[in-house]
């Protein structure tokens, strides 16, 4: 790959700012995206909400509630399961107060904004604007990954990427504004198309290499604040020792992957460059 080279430089000097770590500036402090519209689905758990914009949605909603901001779901769409809480009515034996308690739940279909016609609603027009400008966001659509976010204060996770879902693609959520994430998540993605992400769940191996590579991909653009070297040695650190392994090992042990994973995010950018330009001649 053309880029290998020059990934793997950036590599080399991250890796020679991690030999000490006690020198590393500090982790960067999350920004986290809290999309405040009033739209239903703000209100969901932080689940339904990941599953959402997975999904590749801002906005989503069941049939009637479409219907009650004056649009409608087109014919032959189809929705997608979230969890709804099932309450019931409990009394209190000895006060005899009632309560509401959640006793199970149900699978209840929604349908995204984009699988609807009728009146526009009001945007989120500079989320919308910040998910559109990200570095290598055109590599993402090339790839069709769908690209989205979530409110990510209350989550379990700052960012998320979905190998499949339920077969009909790929796609990557964040729930904070910090460009360390987005690329972790697009390292994740690089990491899949090789065919090399075969590891289940978090794995360590994964993960340093989407933390290490998404380090290198923010140094070769010279978003050297936004590498957020302090994090990224942090992270790289917890998943080594849980695997009982030195971090700088871990790193190694990865390297390769983690250069065919940049290279290729850096060389499928300049060819969307090189095809634009042919375009525009």
């Amino acid at each position: 790959m053309k880029f290998y080279g020059k990934a793997e430089s950036a590599a080399t000097a991250i890796l020679d700012a991690f030999q000490n770590p006690g020198q590393l500036p500090a982790a960067l402090a999350p920004v986290f995206i809290t999309r405040k519209a009033d739209i239903p689905c703000r209100k969901w758990s932080w689940n339904n909400q990941l599953i959402t914009a997975l999904m590749g949605h801002g906005d989503a909603r069941g049939f009637r509630q479409w219907q009650q901001v004056d649009r409608h779901v087109r014919k032959g769409e189809k929705s997608f399961t979230i969890l709804s809480p099932v309450t019931k009515k409990i009394k209190d034996k000895k006060t005899g107060e009632e309560r509401i308690a959640v006793i199970g739940f149900k699978g209840t279909a929604v349908f995204g904004y984009s699988q609807t016609d009728g009146e526009p609603l009001p945007g989120e027009a500079e989320l919308n604007d910040w998910l559109a400008g990200l570095p290598f966001r055109e590599v993402a659509d090339s790839w069709d990954l769908s690209v989205e976010a979530f409110n990510g204060q209350s989550g379990k996770a700052l960012g998320w990427f979905q190998h499949s879902i339920s077969g009909e693609g790929r796609a990557i959520a964040v729930g904070v504004e910090n460009l360390s994430t987005w690329c972790h998540e697009m390292i994740h993605a690089a990491d899949c198309r090789l065919g090399n992400l075969t590891e289940k769940g978090q794995h360590w191996k994964s993960e340093t290499v989407a933390e290490l590579g998404g380090a290198v991909l923010l140094k070769v653009l010279g978003y050297d604040l936004d590498a957020d070297l302090g994090g990224c040695w942090g992270y790289i650190e917890a998943y080594a020792k849980a695997a009982d392994i030195e971090p700088l090992a871990a790193c190694q042990k990865v390297l390769k992957r983690m250069c065919d994973a940049v290279a290729l995010i850096l060389d499928t950018a300049e060819e969307l460059a090189g095809t634009l330009e042919t375009a525009e001649v």
